[in-house]
């Protein structure tokens, strides 16, 4: 009986891109791409060769047209894999860094709009040091603020009449929690105007503030055992296995927000020390002991799980091309977790709040609560007072007419 063939077989690649055949190879290497992916890799890069060759084209003139052009041909001829774009990014990439071709084409220049947003956007970075994601919010809300009143660009002619309109428009269809965020939005966009010269005046106290109370929800953890199920949920046997038992206990252990598992880089962890620096919400950066058991999980790891790549991100994905997790790609690994351990489905900062919760039922004070979570002020970690119902019975009065 014969041995299945592997289809793993060495490539010649002919024509204009035969010269940087092997340099394409040890960059799909670099990136991840498995041995069976680089072939199919070079094979694309053999036919697209042999087609620029037949049409007596170089290298330097291979262009948008072009690349549509050969994609017909592949279809054409009966490919049914790696007939798209998308399929030749590696390598056009590949010919970009090493100045084959030129860049893609700059975007069309961005309209009046477009720029003040993006100042404001750099300025809720830099001088407001607001998270990532915060900041996008606050821009998105603007940029509806906009829309109504200068979709021009031009602020010169708002008014404080134009911002309160925006904000009572804004509540006949918004729920109270969401005006609430777009009126502090529009404020502090205001306030960046007025600095930036864009606006005469600080038009800022014209948006109404927006009264309504919320349904009070208190911070919810998991069970310990849910916990548990979670990483046990995990096949450490397996690279993927390993990588999301690391992260999820630096969510369980540490309290760590997904963006800040995400941030993690090889850099950040003293392994002598026994520290590990978290690169928090506006760029500040915080040491924190690193619990043995976190440490070992994220060792194994680094040692038996993560792919050999020049990166620095602790984290990385599983399929190439390599890249660093995202916060949304934490958040992923948590849902997974729960649907292999049949727990009801919960987000990442879940994680967060139990391990505040479980401080609070062991008696540790909030000022240490804060600590731990690296809050900035103690506002932010009081919440959690609720948590302690026990304790929070003993300073309620008795009802009236109850005897004593």
């Amino acid at each position: 009986m014969s041995t299945p063939k592997s289809r793993v077989a060495p490539v010649w690649v002919s024509g204009p891109l035969a010269s940087y055949a092997d340099g394409f190879k040890e960059s799909l290497g670099e990136k991840g791409y498995t041995a069976l992916s680089r072939v199919n890799q070079l094979r694309l890069m053999g036919h697209l060769s042999n087609w620029l060759a037949d049409e007596r084209l170089t290298v330097s003139d291979l262009n948008a047209a072009h690349v549509e052009e050969f994609l017909l041909v592949r279809r054409a001829a009966g490919y049914t894999a790696l007939r798209t774009t998308e399929a030749l990014a590696p390598l056009l990439d590949f010919l970009r860094v090493k100045g084959v071709l030129p860049e893609p084409a700059e975007a069309a220049a961005k309209s009046a709009v477009e720029l003040v947003l993006a100042s404001f956007g750099r300025y809720l970075l830099s001088e407001r040091a607001l998270a990532t994601s915060t900041a996008a919010a606050y821009v998105a809300r603007v940029d509806r603020f906009l829309a109504g009143c200068a979709a021009d660009g031009d602020l010169s002619s708002v008014t404080a009449g134009d911002v309160t309109r925006a904000v009572l428009d804004e509540s006949a269809t918004q729920s109270v929690g969401s005006v609430q965020f777009f009126v502090v939005a529009v404020r502090a966009f205001l306030r960046f105007c007025c600095l930036e010269g864009l606006i005469d005046v600080d038009l800022s106290t014209a948006a109404p503030s927006m009264t309504g109370r919320r349904t009070p929800v208190l911070p919810q953890g998991i069970e310990r055992r849910d916990g548990q199920s979670l990483l046990a949920s995990c096949d450490r046997r397996q690279v993927i296995g390993r990588r999301d038992h690391a992260v999820l206990l630096l969510l369980i252990r540490l309290g760590l927000r997904a963006g800040e598992v995400a941030r993690l880089r090889l850099d950040d962890f003293d392994w002598h020390a026994g520290q590990i620096m978290v690169r928090g919400k506006g760029g500040r950066h915080d040491l924190l002991p690193l619990p043995a058991e976190v440490g070992e999980s994220v060792a194994g790891y680094l040692r038996r799980g993560r792919p050999a790549t020049t990166r620095r991100e602790v984290f990385l994905t599983a399929i190439a091309p390599l890249s660093s997790l995202t916060r949304g790609s934490v958040s992923t690994i948590v849902r997974a977790a729960c649907q292999r351990a049949g727990v009801a489905p919960i987000g990442a900062h879940r994680l967060r709040h139990t391990l505040a919760c479980d401080m609070v039922a062991a008696g540790t004070p909030l000022p240490e609560i804060g600590q731990v979570l690296r809050h900035r002020h103690l506002s932010s970690t009081t919440i959690y007072a609720k948590v302690d119902i026990v304790q929070l019975r003993t300073l309620a009065l008795p009802w009236p007419g109850e005897s004593l």
